[in-house]
């Protein structure tokens, strides 16, 4: 073979690794990239799980509470309004694509949220609703299942703001919107969530 031969095949050879090379970067990033939007769906998975646990719980919490604060009807019927609006929700995975429909999900669990905490409230005032042993196990459950809420939704906004790194990152970027990820909406504090709820007797 003459020399131009072997030139003209090398240049091909390294011409085919290189080409290899970016095709084996770029399957490698739409790897990560799938496995970190794979990661927000098993987070957001969890946050609805523990939202599905309060939903649950209410109904025997309202009861109970019912049997010993007639008189707080209006507090009753309260936690018992924002329940059927969460319920009513029809809660897709399309929801983490929708920074609107997010919003009136997170909008929902707020108003429900804030429901709870004035009847929480509520039942200091009544030591005999408060030593009541179902109330007090219903209370504990709540209030935990309150907390895992807050660690999942922490835990989501986390495993998000990797995600939401990740394809805006130069040259993820480009494999990304190739791709059809986009950015997923974060958890954020409610309008006036940094105000304690007031409760009027």
């Amino acid at each position: 073979m003459n020399r131009t031969v072997v030139m003209i095949l090398g240049a091909v050879v390294v011409l085919v690794l290189i080409i290899l090379g970016f095709v084996g970067y770029g399957i490698s990033v739409n790897n990560k990239i799938v496995t970190a939007d794979e990661g927000v769906k098993a987070g957001w998975s969890q946050v609805e799980n523990q939202y599905q646990r309060r939903f649950d719980l209410i109904p025997n919490l309202v009861e109970t509470v019912k049997g010993f604060a007639k008189q707080e009807k209006e507090v009753l019927e309260g936690v018992t309004l924002a329940r059927s609006r969460v319920g009513q929700l029809t809660v897709t995975p399309e929801v983490l694509n929708d920074p609107k429909a997010f919003a009136k999900f997170q909008q929902a669990q707020d108003g429900l949220s804030s429901a709870l905490s004035r009847l929480l409230v509520v039942t200091e005032n009544y030591p005999t609703l408060r030593s009541n042993e179902n109330f007090l196990a219903l209370q504990s459950e709540l209030e935990g299942t309150e907390n895992r809420i807050s660690v999942e939704r922490r835990r989501f906004n986390e495993t998000v703001q990797s995600y939401n790194t990740l394809i805006r990152r130069f040259p993820a970027s480009f494999i990304a919107s190739m791709g059809g990820f986009t950015e997923k909406s974060y958890f954020s504090a409610a309008s006036g969530a940094d105000q304690a709820p007031k409760v009027k007797f």
